[in-house]
């Protein structure tokens, strides 16, 4: 194969990527060997690629890559969410573009607009994936949504309630006003908002006083059913007894007497709003308090909001603000920062509101998962994380499953038309349920629940699913490859999914879904902001791709990508990996370059080159295993890279490289060859085309061959005296190479080398090659008119003979030796001086005596080798 001058990407990625597909490397199927098994986090049907996917499926692709060829039958299996909440929204903007709204479509309708969204959007990212070089087992791409998905996730539903471990009911939920459903804790992010604090005078019934209240949320006051204050509080028990009047409302209300309300908090008063805070549908349920729900749906008043009646509720508040000051009923305001609620999905501000849901009972099912987890049967990587999961776990709530949407798994609940419901996979089934108490009962009698099943729903059962293990539990993928080997994932989701899987695994199969989770960081900008779309700070992962190739993507990533901690990312990064590819090219091109005379002696140097680099590689193989061991992929690959850049090109290469126009012994050839093969090897999992590129050109191959099916280097022995004695080796060759630039010797200049001191003559030909030198001498006493250097004890020096200009380097001595001569007279007179002396402190006139000394001695050195150049 022709190697061209300059490595061009976009020529070699496409050109292997359909290489490996045509050949179904990617494509697993049950066999003897280990299995090693990986599931993707579902993105988003309709998402495209941005860096946080670039850096997770990097990673897992790495991880796939290198156990395949480790032996290991690798399986990852590529899937999407079809995500109710962004979905839906994206279908719903689409209609309004057209003038459509959803309430004017019947669901059957609002589905079929969903679906035929989801063929032309969905799927869009896992063609983007390809390009990155992901080796997914297409054949296996799954949907939450598809027809074995989706049995899943009603017969788990089916078999939870008739457990008893789900059950419907009002409760107290995160409303979502702009998608219109309930939310999970999980799905609620808290900012700190900064806001108002609004005083509000409640009059006393009957009398001229009042009571002032302070809230932020004014707009609520149409829902306030009481007012409490803490029986214990002083300034506030002359109304015990008593009824205020709501503002507005006038509303007459008791005054109740609470240990839960906050002296300390506003005025000592609290209104009690049932329908809208946790806390007040708690005080409301304990004193048994009428509840009042003021808002619609979509975050505006209804009817009980009386002239604000439509109204959104921030508007409310701003115009609530002005009348109540109008009425004298505004004591006054200040500035107050709290913490909000914000949908995780949609960014607006989520409403506290009274509804019927349903619910999964979570405390028995997260027990086995949180011991899990503690006892490292599955272990976090970094283990930080297993404090956050306990934390989580130990105060878990029942968990709100349903939500009020059309696009997703519709609950299989069924009611009956005299009250009462039953649950089944189908409607089928439930018919022949509700019959055994209605035996008359006809289909279109039976009314299906409206809502959808919360989309975590679906994913928890990924792993289990993907293998279609809840259907048919003992197939033979399942006991293949379940449970899966390893998780790759963001912390930010270690409560919605990760530890939801655990506890599925465990309902479902009694094992752990997966035997590790790697949490990756977060990609942030050099100012530290998280990568985002509406901030503008995050690059196009595609157009990288077409930029730097995506090996030098993959290598810009994970330069910096420590498990578990952010990711500080540059496009420098992404140039960076761009030019460890030219190198890898470059050195591949020198050493096909070379011609080879297979009679030829193989040189001593060559030799020692081979040894010596055998035991570099061994070791690093060692190191590399090791560090996988950890999951620390960002210094597996730093130490590959200074490997290939520092041992072998800076070092090997040039041990070994024939003279000018002189052709390469075969022996030698034929072992950098064979120390190539490995190299690309090892550097596959992480720059996957680049590597499959040269391979192939690297010998005579056969169609079908591929790097990818290839075995992992394995580590052969290693003497660690005899690599210790080499770092000398480098180092004598260095100081050579320093001498030579401080003195401006050029490299063609031949030089010699006189020793004082203990030296090994083992390492005399890489020496003498590397540095140019035509021989090395012991010697007795140092040569003034050498420039010496100290490797360990030993004393080397480089008499310079000709090899310098003389006049110009005793200029250049006698200026050193004039600069001392004024450094040292400096020095003397501040120690001249006895008050100086006395007064300071002893460890600073130390430090002077020793800057004495030593300008001293330099100058009687310098002086010396002045008098050797005069001679």
């Amino acid at each position: 194969m022709e190697i061209a001058s300059k490595y061009n990407p976009a020529e070699v990625e496409g050109k292997w990527y359909e290489y490996w597909m045509k050949n179904k490397f990617f494509h697993s199927e049950p066999d003897n060997r280990e299995p090693f098994t990986v599931v993707i986090p579902p993105p988003n049907v309709t998402g495209v690629l941005h860096m946080g996917h670039m850096l997770n499926n990097t990673i897992q692709d790495i991880l796939v890559r290198r156990a395949r060829m480790m032996g290991k039958n690798a399986c990852w299996v590529p899937g999407t969410d079809h995500a109710s909440i962004a979905t839906e929204a994206k279908v719903v903007a689409k209609l309004a573009a057209e003038g459509v709204k959803k309430t004017d479509l019947s669901r059957d309708k609002f589905l079929e607009h969903a679906w035929e969204w989801t063929r032309e959007h969905g799927g869009i990212i896992l063609e983007q994936l390809k390009k990155l070089g992901a080796s997914c087992d297409w054949d296996r791409t799954a949907f939450t949504l598809d027809e074995k998905r989706s049995e899943s996730v009603l017969k788990v539903f089916v078999d939870l309630y008739n457990k008893g471990k789900i059950y419907r009911g009002v409760r107290m939920v995160n409303w979502d006003p702009s998608a219109k459903t309930a939310l999970s804790d999980e799905e609620v992010i808290h900012k700190e908002e900064h806001g108002k604090l609004y005083y509000l005078r409640y009059m006393v019934e009957g009398e001229d006083g009042y009571a002032v209240i302070a809230t932020t949320r004014p707009e609520t006051i149409f829902g306030d059913i009481a007012v409490a204050i803490n029986p214990n509080d002083e300034k506030t028990a002359h109304l015990k007894g008593k009824k205020v009047i709501v503002p507005i409302v006038n509303r007459v209300v008791p005054i109740i007497e609470d240990d839960y309300v906050d002296v300390e908090f506003g005025t000592g008063f609290l209104k009690v709003t049932p329908a809208h805070d946790v806390n007040d549908y708690m005080l409301g349920e304990k004193y048994n308090l009428e509840v009042i729900d003021i808002f619609n749906d979509n975050g505006t008043l209804n009817a009980h909001g009386l002239q604000y009646e439509g109204m959104d509720r921030f508007d409310v508040r701003k115009k609530i603000e002005k009348d109540l000051d109008e009425m004298g009923l505004l004591e006054k305001t200040e500035a107050y920062t709290n913490k909000v609620g914000y949908s995780e999905r949609t960014n607006v501000a989520i409403e506290p509101k009274l509804s019927m849901q349903w619910f999964l009972t979570m405390e028995d099912i997260a027990k086995p998962a949180l011991d899990a987890v503690m006892d490292d049967t599955i272990k976090f990587y970094p283990a930080k994380y297993k404090n956050t999961y306990r934390h989580w776990m130990e105060n878990i709530k029942d968990w709100c499953i349903s939500r009020q949407l059309w696009w997703g798994h519709r609950i299989p609940a069924y009611y009956l038309p005299e009250g009462g419901y039953v649950v089944a996979e189908t409607p089928e089934k439930a018919l022949e349920k509700a019959r055994e108490t209605n035996p008359d009962l006809s289909m279109n009698e039976l009314r299906q629940d409206e809502d959808c099943l919360d989309t975590w729903f679906s994913s928890w059962l990924w792993p289990i699913s993907v293998f279609d293990g809840i259907n048919v539990p003992d197939n033979k993928d399942m006991q293949y490859y379940y449970p899966t080997s390893d998780l790759v994932t963001g912390p930010d989701i270690i409560f919605f999914w990760v530890a939801r899987m655990i506890m599925s695994g465990y309902e479902y199969t009694n094992e752990p879904c997966f035997r590790n989770v790697y949490f990756t960081g977060i990609v942030r900008d050099k100012m530290g902001r998280k990568m985002s779309k509406s901030l503008g700070n995050s690059p196009d992962p595609l157009e990288l791709i077409e930029r730097y190739g995506a090996d030098g993507v993959r290598m810009g990533l994970m330069l910096t990508a420590p498990a578990g901690n952010d990711l500080p990312f540059d496009e420098s990064l992404c140039e960076q990996g761009r030019n460890f590819n030219n190198k890898i090219w470059n050195a591949f091109r020198l050493v096909k370059g070379w011609e080879v005379d297979n009679n030829a002696e193989q040189p001593e140097s060559a030799k020692i080159a081979i040894k010596w680099f055998d035991m570099v590689l061994s070791k690093t193989i060692e190191e590399v295993d090791d560090l996988f061991g950890k999951y620390r992929l960002s210094e597996a690959l730093m130490l590959l890279y200074k490997l290939f850049w520092d041992e072998f090109s800076s070092w090997y290469l040039e041990m070994i490289k024939p003279a000018y126009q002189k052709p390469i012994d075969g022996k030698t050839y034929a072992d950098t060859l064979h120390f190539f093969d490995k190299l690309l090897r090892l550097l596959h999992p992480f720059m996957p085309f680049i590597t499959e590129e040269l391979w192939q050109a690297l010998t005579e191959r056969e169609n079908g061959d591929s790097l990818m099916v290839s075995n992992m280097p394995k580590v052969n022995a290693y003497d660690n005296s005899y690599l210790s004695s080499f770092d000398s080796v480098k180092e004598i060759i260095a100081g050579i190479r320093t001498v030579r630039l401080q003195k401006n010797i050029p490299n063609k200049d031949s030089l010699d080398l006189t020793v004082l001191g203990e030296h090994s003559n083992a390492f005399d030909s890489v020496i003498l090659k590397m540095a140019n030198i035509t021989a090395i001498e012991k010697a007795t006493e140092k040569n003034p008119a050498a420039v010496s250097f100290l490797v360990g004890t030993t004393e080397y020096a480089v008499p310079l003979g000709n090899n310098i200009d003389v006049e110009a380097e005793l200029e250049k001595l006698e200026a050193e030796v004039k600069y001392l001569q004024g450094f040292l007279q400096s020095v003397a007179k501040k120690l001249s001086n006895e008050k100086f002396v006395a007064n300071a402190k002893p460890e600073i006139v130390d430090n002077e005596r020793k800057k004495q000394a030593d300008a001293e001695s330099k100058i009687k050195t310098l002086e010396e080798s002045i008098a050797a150049l005069k001679k």
